[in-house]
């Protein structure tokens, strides 16, 4: 064996001795580089006559292609080696079961607020929707809330920092009674010159904004107002219908009401509505669920209409106690939370 047949061999001894590609171009620097094994061959032919470079030359070339073709075949054999590697890294167990998508439900929130709308249309009340940005007219001064007057703290809201077409600051509306006014409003118009008026029966369910947020109370939570106005509506049917509503909604007939005096700016006489099951983790105990009341007459007034002629009542409750109460959940601030593990139990 001659010494370019010893070259070769000692160039592929080291490439396959190689482990990474580092390693496999520091071997190459070594045989194949600018001071190379096989380049300093290739320099020393200068010192040979023309026939001995033709014939050194022929063999150093051929040991040169030899030893580039096992450098070749180890890069070849790192890369496979490596694609290997990432290949299994990166291996799906094909046998597992697949992921699926759960099957979503309706917020527990949600339902009740579509429970609400069903009982309520039953009774042959609309469902009004309508902006949650509101002008300070419609959510203070049109139901009987001057300015500055120390009645609409008990309602403080978020401001925004502009005003409608007409000058009035806006704000987010810290109850649905606006809708009330602009349902009203709408209503008196579409049936003007008609006599008697159709009754106004509707119910506004919505999102509402204070400043407020406790285990019991949300900035964000949500509302629905209810309105019965006609010749001949009284308290007794505030009464009635409640009642029939709130057995309705809990499906039972063994809870009482109590209509306990109070004071609102948009009703005279005024009530809070409390509750009373006679069975479960609450028996015995009265627990507040709406605000109600004889709409004040400056608020029939602002609907549009003759509040010597038009009587009727309001009322207003809490969507979300509510839902507390039907499912026995102690903290707000759950449904608000976005835990799957405490939605999931109202699919």
């Amino acid at each position: 064996m001659n010494d370019l047949d010893h070259l070769v061999q000692a160039a592929a001894d080291e490439f396959s001795a190689a482990a990474t590609p580092a390693d496999l171009e520091n071997a190459k620097a070594r045989y194949l580089g600018k001071a190379g094994r096989l380049t300093e061959l290739l320099k020393g032919m200068a010192a040979l006559s023309p026939d001995e470079k033709k014939t050194r030359g022929a063999e150093i070339n051929a040991a040169k292609q030899l030893v580039e073709s096992a450098l070749n075949a180890r890069r070849h054999a790192l890369a496979e080696a490596e694609l290997e590697l990432q290949l299994r890294a990166e291996a799906l167990d094909v046998t597992l079961p697949g992921r699926h998508r759960g099957i979503g439900g309706l917020h527990p929130v949600s339902r009740t607020m579509e429970r609400i709308e069903a009982i309520f249309g039953s009774m042959g009340f609309d469902v009004a929707d309508g902006p949650e940005i509101e002008t300070d007219w419609m959510s203070f001064t049109a139901l009987n809330n001057p300015e500055n007057h120390p009645a609409r703290s008990m309602q403080d809201t978020f401001y925004v920092d502009m005003k409608d077409a007409e000058g009035r600051w806006l704000n987010l509306r810290p109850h649905t009674s606006p809708m009330q006014v602009r349902y009203a409003r709408a209503h008196a118009a579409r049936y003007a010159g008609r006599d008697p008026m159709p009754e106004i029966r509707v119910i506004a369910p919505g999102r509402t904004y204070r400043v407020d947020s406790d285990a019991t109370h949300s900035p964000m939570f949500h509302q629905c107002e209810g309105l019965w106005i006609g010749e001949n509506v009284s308290f007794k049917d505030l009464k009635a219908v409640f009642t029939d509503f709130c057995r309705t909604f809990f499906e039972t007939d063994d809870l009482q009401l109590r209509f306990r005096p109070s004071y609102f700016p948009f009703t005279e006489p005024s009530a809070e509505i409390d509750i009373a099951f006679a069975s479960g983790p609450l028996k015995g105990r009265w627990l507040e669920v709406a605000g109600s009341g004889q709409v004040h007459p400056d608020v029939v007034r602002n609907f549009g209409l003759d509040p010597e002629r038009y009587i009727g009542f309001a009322f207003g409750m809490g969507p979300d106690r509510l839902t507390m109460l039907r499912y026995g959940v102690a903290d707000l601030r759950l449904f608000f939370d976005g835990d799957l593990r405490f939605l999931s139990q109202f699919k």
